[in-house]
């Protein structure tokens, strides 16, 4: 059922293996005896809140040695989303024929003035769906209305919108495009001095869509240790064994304990649909900026469906953080979310300031969550 390792079962099959107590403490010791042999300090860092989230809920952190650090990066879609794409949508929300669908997720994440949330309770036509489908079926039921997508996430969810729009939806459906690429984002989390990461987890669902061979690159070029990971504790705990293992071998190299989901080449259907439906373009990151190549938008053959440009939307950029807000540091693993001065005192999951205290991706409502204070 499993694959070894320098004796330990590391490569779990079935779902109900991987939050199985007894294996976790078999890795964790075999954790502790790798971190013994380093005689350094390492810093791992995730880009995925889902990873986060199972970090945090089971408490993992306290369960490392002392020199080892895993740390949260830029991983919730959510909360790297500019407050001017965010205004975007409030733009649109203000024309009559203009219905607005987005994942539960962004209701509640600032823009500039307002939050979709608090738009829709002065009575503009704002709507939670679960799936771009649910968006495309609302414009064949409401032929005479504009509904329009906000298209957000990492690689995982674009194929979803990529192939209803292949598929030629309704001509009254188009969308907000503000997608994200997470391989470009860890070059610049790499180039950044005095961060410091030695290695990364990298998201096992980003992966099940482009594969391992994106990130080869990145591992080659900085010397960084990389590792393929699934969701649950043990998923966790295997994959930061193997980065000890590469780090101890003095190796850099893109592993994958989720095999289970991700093949290196990924899945090619998907990635067939994303070339085909979108190009790649330079994007903007909340609280990072401007990162080269990182951001889908639609081909030329596609653009009818482009929101933006179906209704000529122009709104001013605004890479500000909220006044206060750390949210910024907080996304690039500089500091953790506690170190930020309005964490749980006037930013709280009621009442959040920073997109990081909103989604249940970000760092800073699973830190306020789980009490990690």
């Amino acid at each position: 059922m499993y694959r070894a390792i320098n004796n330990l079962m590391v490569q779990p099959k079935d779902v109900s293996d991987v939050d199985d107590i007894g294996l976790s403490r078999d890795i964790l010791k075999k954790i502790h005896e790798d971190a013994a042999k380093l005689n350094r300090s390492i810093t791992i860092m995730h880009i995925c809140g889902t990873h986060e989230y199972t970090i945090a809920k089971n408490g993992l952190r306290s369960l490392l040695p002392s020199n080892i650090r895993v740390i949260s990066g830029p991983g919730c879609p959510v909360c790297v989303c500019p407050a001017s794409d965010i205004d975007i949508a409030v733009e649109l929300c203000k024309r009559d024929n203009v219905i607005l669908t987005t994942f539960g997720d962004m209701m509640r994440v600032p823009s500039s003035n307002y939050s979709l949330l608090e738009l829709k309770a002065q009575g503009a036509q704002v709507e939670v769906v679960y799936s771009p489908h649910d968006a495309v079926e609302m414009a064949r039921q409401n032929p005479s209305k504009e509904i329009v997508f906000f298209a957000i996430g990492f690689e995982t969810t674009a194929p979803l919108i990529a192939f209803e729009i292949a598929m030629k939806p309704p001509k009254n459906f188009s969308i907000i495009c503000v997608y994200k690429l997470v391989p470009p984002a860890m070059d610049v989390i790499l180039s950044i001095p005095h961060l410091n990461i030695d290695a990364f987890i990298l998201p096992g669902h980003v992966c099940a869509i482009i594969g391992a061979k994106p990130f080869v690159h990145y591992a080659s070029t900085y010397h960084s240790p990389m590792v393929i990971s699934g969701f649950g504790v043990n998923d966790m705990l295997i994959s930061i064994h193997g980065i000890l293992q590469q780090i101890l071998e003095n190796r850099a190299t893109v592993e994958n304990t989720y095999t289970r989901v991700v093949k290196y080449e990924g899945n090619i259907k998907a990635q067939q649909f994303l070339s085909q439906v979108f190009q790649v373009k330079d994007s903007f990151w909340r609280g990072i900026g401007k990162i080269p190549q990182s951001g889908y938008e639609l081909r030329k053959e596609y653009q009818e469906y482009d929101a933006v440009r179906k209704f000529g939307i122009k709104v001013e950029s605004n890479p500000k953080m909220p006044p206060g807000c750390s949210c910024n540091e907080v996304l690039i693993g500089k500091i953790p979310p506690k170190a930020c001065s309005l964490f749980g005192k006037s930013c709280t999951p009621q009442h959040p300031i920073g997109p990081c205290m909103v989604s249940h991706e970000g760092a800073c409502k699973i830190a306020f969550t789980f009490k990690e204070l």
